[in-house]
């Protein structure tokens, strides 16, 4: 067992009798939401996940270790306290070494989930190509470690302040599969459209864990992304998202936002702009999505 990981009793013994878990991230703790929503929502969505059938593992970085199922307590600290850092992968040795609370992203979370053998984790979109990127170069760490990690993502897409039609290019350069779960366009994160065909689409949880055990099984190594659309009582429709999100970019731009604080400050000020439209859509979405993964935990493992 790797000195720095720490895994919940109850999530330890899941994986070693083979029933199914699901991963999820904190960022959408300490960096996605306001207090109380967030705590709320974090409990929400593990209740989804065990509702469906399998154990949830919130995952982060607490007092030098990476911990892989959270207690209530541990999910208020990071939801309340203000000096919680957003970790990718380059920040993980600094903030275990440092024993620094850290909240983990899309690629984080599924490094720790890998190390863990855990196979499924529900977010609520992932990062990808930031618009302007071939001036800026501001592509996420979640897609390369999409390339090698053997962790398969259910998300409401990519979210839709990113470059979505370069994200799909650059995800089929590295060879991850993305697959739509019941329609045709691949999704935009608060929408259910995005303009752009999914590369595969499959309808059912069952279909999505047979792909999984194919892939694996032939050594082909890397993720999978299963876009999961919001639902349509929750969703904003494109055309009216994309108003406040180009607002949005300006006001970043005019405020000098860069690296990793830009996305916490789109999806807060769209969030504002959107009159809390756009949160409530947030809290769907990734229910939906945790949901959808146990789902698909439970076939795997069936």
């Amino acid at each position: 067992m790797n000195r720095y990981l720490h895994i919940h009793p109850e999530v330890r013994e899941a994986l070693a009798a083979g029933r199914p878990v699901v991963a999820l991230e904190s960022t959408i703790i300490s960096h996605g939401m306001p207090w109380p929503q967030n705590r709320d929502t974090a409990l929400a969505v593990e209740e989804a996940v065990r509702a469906n059938g399998a154990v949830p593992a919130t995952i982060a970085i607490l007092d030098g270790h990476c911990v892989v199922g959270l207690e209530a307590h541990d999910i208020e600290r990071l939801g309340r306290d203000a000096g919680v850092w957003k970790v990718s992968l380059r920040d993980m040795p600094y903030v275990i070494a440092s024993k620094l609370p850290g909240a983990t992203t899309v690629a984080a979370t599924m490094r720790i989930a890998a190390m863990a053998g855990i196979r499924v984790f529900a977010t609520g979109g992932i990062g990808g190509v930031h618009r302007g990127a071939s001036d800026t170069f501001d592509i996420s760490a979640d897609l390369t470690e999409m390339a090698g990690t053997d962790v398969a993502i259910v998300s409401a897409g990519v979210k839709s302040i990113l470059d979505i039609g370069a994200t799909l290019e650059y995800l089929e350069t590295l060879g991850v599969p993305v697959v739509t779960i019941g329609q045709d366009e691949f999704p935009a994160f608060y929408s259910r459209r995005s303009g752009f065909s999914s590369p595969l689409r499959i309808d059912t949880p069952q279909a999505v864990a047979a792909m999984l055990h194919a892939k694996w099984d032939l050594h082909l190594s890397g993720s999978v992304l299963i876009a999961n659309p919001v639902p349509a009582v929750h969703e904003v429709p494109r055309e009216k998202m994309e108003a406040h999100i180009q607002q949005a970019l300006a006001e970043a731009d005019a405020r000098g936002v860069k690296g990793k604080a830009v996305t916490p400050f789109l999806l807060q000020r769209v969030a504002e702009l959107t009159g809390g439209e756009s949160l409530e859509a947030n809290v769907a979405l990734i229910k939906s999505n945790a949901a959808m993964a146990a789902r698909i935990a439970v076939a795997y493992h069936g």
